[in-house]
């Protein structure tokens, strides 16, 4: 069980977490990343590395609905025809979260940053990426059958920029524009992160009060975020998104234990 509550966490560290959880909400209603802000700041908290994990799961779904449903409302996105997408991501994120005690995370950390930087070269140089629909390389089945599951099980499992890899797959394989990529990105993180979410909460993991009292940050920051990004479209969520993958990709290869680092001797 958690052994740390919202009682052994001071004012002060309350305050971080909940300003942490609006400026995440807000890039993440964007560009994805949020998770680059929150749990880094869970962990400066003293909550232990599983439960700021777990506990992230929780406080990023209010975050991730409530940018749905703010595209939703303005027509970028269909819920409806969109929820059996949802439902394989909920599923992915469940065996990933499940996974995430078998395979070591090294194993995916190794590579991830060097795909984030990937991502974050195809949007900065890619030419005519824009608010419009492009060329549709594979049917909406296919989409949902194949690139949703496998993020799905990643976001589960290790999680860092699963948000880029969704966006990615949206542009380059389903032909969307930014904008409606962005729309239809949230509502599969929604699903995938439920999925794992689930798994943690059985399991014990979650920290309930805090993870609620930073939804409420998520929440804030997500509508200001999915306002602007409705507002501006291709012209802030590209540059966002660029800059996401790369901070991410830096922090990870910043890491002490990434296996390149350990490999080159520092």
């Amino acid at each position: 069980m958690p052994s740390i509550s919202l009682t052994d966490l001071t004012f002060q560290l309350l305050l971080l977490l909940l300003v942490a959880a609006v400026f995440a909400g807000f890039i993440d209603s964007i560009a994805g990343g949020g998770g680059l802000i929150t749990i880094p700041v869970l962990l400066i908290a003293g909550i232990p590395p599983l439960e700021s994990i777990a506990t992230n799961k929780l406080q990023s779904q209010f975050g991730s609905a409530s940018a749905t449903f703010a595209y939703a409302r303005r027509g970028h996105v269909n819920l409806k025809s969109q929820l059996p997408m949802a439902a394989i991501a909920v599923i992915g994120g469940g065996i990933g979260a499940l996974l995430a005690s078998k395979i070591p995370a090294s194993l995916l950390g190794s590579a991830i940053p060097f795909m984030l930087i990937a991502i974050a070269l195809f949007f900065a140089f890619k030419p005519n990426l824009s608010d419009t629909d492009s060329h549709r390389r594979v049917t909406p089945r296919v989409f949902g059958l194949t690139a949703v599951p496998l993020v799905a099980v990643y976001d589960g499992l290790f999680g860092p920029g699963a948000g880029s890899f969704y966006m990615l797959g949206f542009v380059l394989l389903a032909g969307f524009g930014m904008l409606k990529a962005t729309a239809h990105t949230k509502l599969i993180n929604l699903g995938s992160n439920f999925g794992s979410f689930l798994v943690f909460a059985v399991t014990g993991s979650v920290l309930w009060k805090v993870g609620l009292l930073m939804g409420v940050g998520q929440l804030l920051g997500a509508q200001i975020g999915s306002g602007l990004a409705m507002k501006n479209g291709a012209k802030i969520i590209k540059p966002l998104l660029v800059i996401s993958c790369l901070v991410l990709a830096a922090k990870l290869l910043a890491d002490p234990t990434h296996p390149l680092r350990v490999w080159l001797g520092f």
